[in-house]
C-alpha cells in the first residue's frame, strides 16, 4: 500500500505540472482527493493491516495528501493572479474621463408659480391656511351663501361621495374654516391655496383637477379700494411694474358687490392680439367684498366688520406668466416641456 501511495503522488504531482487552467486543475484535485477520489480509493483498504502498519501507512498518505494539497494551492494561485490580470486589462477604467452627471430634477411650473403667489401675498402681511380637499355640503355650499337647490351651485358640478360629502369644488370652505376658528377676531388676512375639483371635461382651458388660491380679508372698515390695490399689487409684481387691472361688474353668490378683475395681455401690452381677441385685456380671477350672509356663518356681525374676498385658478396665472396654449401640457410629465421651466 505504501508504494501505491508513493506511486500516486508521483502521478499527481507530474500532471499538476502541466495542468493549463483553473477548470482542470479542479478536475484534477477531484480526481485524486475527492470523495470518489484515488486517495480516498487506496486508503478503504487500511482495514486490512495490522495494527503496527496503520501508523505508518497513515502517516505516509498525510504526507501524500499534503502535498498534492500544496501544488494545487499554488496553481490556483496562479491562476487567480492570472485571470485578476486579465480581467484588469480588460476592464481599465480611464478615471481622467468626464463623468456622467445624474440627472437632476426641478420644481413643477405649477408648483413655481403657486410658491410665487404665496411668496408675494406673504410679503403683504398675509398667512397661509389649509383645509380638507373631502369636504362637507355646508362649508363647500350652504355657509358660502349657497344653499340647497341654489342654481348657482350648478356652475360648479361637483363630485358627491355621499348625500352631504364632496370633493371641494373651491378653496373658498377654508374662508369659512379660518373664520370660524378666528371667532370673532379681527383682523383675518389669508390666502388659501389647494386643489380642486369639478366634473369639467379635459380640454385646453379645463380640467377635472386643478389649483386654486383665494384670498380673504376682515376687519373694521374693509373697503372695495382696499380690494383693487391688493390685486394691482399681485399683478405687478406677478407680471410687471406696468401692468394695469380693471375690475367688470359680475355676480358670485358669495360676494357683494362682485367683479371680475381683467389684466393687461401679457403678450401685447394691452395693444390688441390674438391672445386678448383684439381687446388689450385677459381676465385672471374674481372677487367682491363678502356677503353679510357669509360673514354670518364665519362667526362675524356684518355690521361691526367688513371683508373681501378673491379666487384665482394657479394654471391660469400660469398660462399666461409662460405663455402656454393648453392646460394639459401641465399634467402630461412630458419631461420636453417640463424641462423648459429647470433655470426659470
Amino acid at each position: 500500500m505504501k508504494d501505491r501511495l508513493e506511486a500516486l503522488r508521483a502521478e499527481a504531482l507530474d500532471r499538476l505540472q502541466t495542468v493549463e487552467d483553473a477548470a482542470s486543475l479542479n478536475d484534477l484535485r477531484v480526481h485524486y482527493l475527492g470523495k470518489k477520489g484515488q486517495l480516498t480509493e487506496i486508503l478503504r483498504g487500511m482495514g486490512a493491516l495490522s495494527a503496527e502498519e496503520r501508523p505508518i501507512i497513515g502517516q505516509v498518505a498525510n504526507d501524500v495528501r499534503a502535498a498534492i494539497e500544496e501544488v494545487l494551492a499554488r496553481k490556483q494561485e496562479a491562476f487567480d493572479r492570472a485571470e485578476t490580470a486579465r480581467r484588469l486589462q480588460a476592464e481599465t477604467l480611464d478615471v481622467t474621463l468626464p463623468g456622467k452627471a445624474p440627472a437632476v430634477g426641478s420644481l413643477h411650473p405649477l408648483t413655481k408659480v403657486a410658491q410665487e403667489i404665496e411668496d408675494i401675498f406673504l410679503g403683504m402681511g398675509y398667512t397661509i391656511a389649509e383645509g380638507p380637499e373631502v369636504e362637507t355640503d355646508y362649508f363647500n355650499f350652504e355657509a358660502l351663501n349657497l344653499p340647497k337647490n341654489h342654481p348657482a351651485r350648478d356652475m360648479q358640478d361637483s363630485f358627491y361621495i355621499t348625500d352631504d360629502i364632496l370633493l371641494r369644488t373651491h378653496t373658498s370652505p377654508v374662508q369659512i374654516r379660518t373664520m370660524q376658528a378666528m371667532k370673532g377676531q379681527t383682523p383675518v388676512k389669508v390666502i388659501c391655496p389647494g386643489k380642486v375639483y369639478r366634473r369639467d371635461d379635459d380640454d385646453a382651458t379645463h380640467s377635472f383637477m386643478f389649483h386654486q388660491v383665494e384670498g380673504l380679508v376682515v376687519g373694521p372698515n374693509i373697503r372695495m379700494s382696499d380690494l383693487k390695490g391688493t390685486l394691482l399689487q399681485f399683478v405687478r409684481e406677478m407680471y410687471g411694474s406696468q401692468m394695469q387691472i380693471r375690475l367688470r361688474p359680475s355676480f358670485f353668490p358669495f360676494t357683494e358687490p362682485s367683479a371680475e378683475v381683467d389684466v393687461t395681455c401679457v403678450k401685447c401690452g394691452g395693444r390688441g392680439c390674438r391672445m386678448c381677441k383684439h381687446t388689450g385685456w385677459i381676465e385672471i380671477l374674481g372677487c367682491g367684498m363678502i356677503h353679510p350672509a357669509v360673514l354670518e356663518h364665519g362667526g362675524y356681525d356684518p355690521s361691526e366688520v367688513t371683508g373681501f374676498a378673491f379666487g384665482m385658478g394657479i394654471e391660469r396665472i400660469a398660462l399666461l406668466k409662460y405663455e402656454i396654449d393648453d392646460i394639459r401640457h401641465f399634467y402630461a410629465n412630458d419631461l420636453r416641456f417640463l424641462s423648459q421651466f429647470a433655470k426659470m
